[in-house]
């Protein structure tokens, strides 16, 4: 059972706001170690350094997009087991697929409240304590 408090998540988002938005839910549900990146090439920056234990992103960015993250992120020989949520804006089976496809755990369609976005990391790390 992984403790909420000592998860390290990185949320990478191009809009701020969503990112904030995130940050609160997962504060929520008692996450603290929380990074921000705004687009897929930084997120890797910072992935490829810092130990994490969960990634959530969105699919549409600038530069690269949260499928390429994934893939990036799964080809990577230290990030490449880190859980992975993808959020979009729509439920589009088609991503669902292209996703799954590329090694996604979970898929979270925006908007989403704090005890939605607990179930799709419970669903994919286990409950949390």
């Amino acid at each position: 059972m992984p403790n909420a408090i000592a998860l390290k998540v990185l949320i990478v988002d191009d809009q701020n706001s969503v990112r904030q938005m995130t940050r609160l839910n997962l504060e929520e549900i008692g996450i603290r170690h929380i990074h921000e990146a705004e687009n897929g090439r930084k997120a890797m920056e910072t992935a490829s350094v810092q130990p994490l234990d969960l990634i959530i992103s969105d699919y549409y960015m600038p530069e690269m997009d949260g499928l390429a993250l994934l893939r990036a992120v799964r080809g990577h020989p230290v990030a490449r087991k880190v859980p992975f949520i993808l959020l979009t804006g729509r439920g589009d089976r088609e991503l669902v697929v292209k996703a799954a496809q590329a090694g996604v755990n979970n898929y979270l369609i925006k908007p989403f409240s704090a005890a939605i976005l607990r179930g799709k990391i419970e669903q994919v790390m286990g409950k949390l304590s």
